[in-house]
């Protein structure tokens, strides 16, 4: 795996992934998400979640791009000390919070509300519609942020309040949520 832009351009990292439950975001579809990210926010300003964080990639891009602050959850213990060693190895160990915890407990538990969230579950997971609800309810997306659900063709999120879009790499689809309307939190 690589990183694809920013100060930690071309550097990879080695994932032991044939013996976890982790799916890494393939090259091609995160440098479509990234694509659009690029144009979508300023990496500088933003705080960011990542939940099912896995092998830690999607925080090592933001970081890369200059993002402050990132937060990655996952509760497989060895995924967590992986991106320790690789936080570490990349000299970014005070931009990253690494959370072990069940993503759900994780949800209801935080009090913060957070610029840009990721969520990649795995695939199998029978709890997939249950989490944009989750990131509403809870308030984990702060007004004008923005949440992409990474997740294959099974789901469709089309009807969901803060839907905005969904983009399809391969087998590999993104969609989009946002909270524009300041207001709306305050309902």
């Amino acid at each position: 795996m690589r990183i694809i832009s920013g100060s930690l351009r071309g550097r990879k990292f080695y994932p032991p992934a044939n013996n976890w439950p982790t799916r890494p975001t393939t090259d091609i579809s995160k440098e479509g998400l990234y694509n659009i990210l690029q144009h979508r926010i300023d990496f500088s300003e933003v705080e960011m979640l990542d939940l099912f964080g896995g092998t830690g990639n999607h925080c090592y891009e933001f970081i890369s791009r200059g993002c402050p602050q990132v937060t990655y959850v996952d509760r497989h213990g060895p995924c967590v000390q992986f991106v320790k060693k690789t936080a570490k190895d990349f000299r970014v160990e005070e931009n990253i919070t690494v959370v072990k915890s069940d993503v759900f407990k994780f949800i209801q538990s935080i009090n913060k509300s957070y610029d840009f969230i990721f969520a990649g579950p795995p695939y199998p997971l029978k709890r997939i519609p249950e989490i944009p609800p989750l990131i509403f309810k809870h308030g984990l997306l702060k007004p004008r942020g923005l949440f992409v659900l990474e997740h294959n063709q099974d789901h469709d999120f089309k009807n969901e309040v803060h839907f905005e879009q969904v983009r399809k790499y391969g087998g590999t689809y993104f969609s989009f949520f946002s909270f524009d309307d300041v207001e709306e939190e305050e309902e």
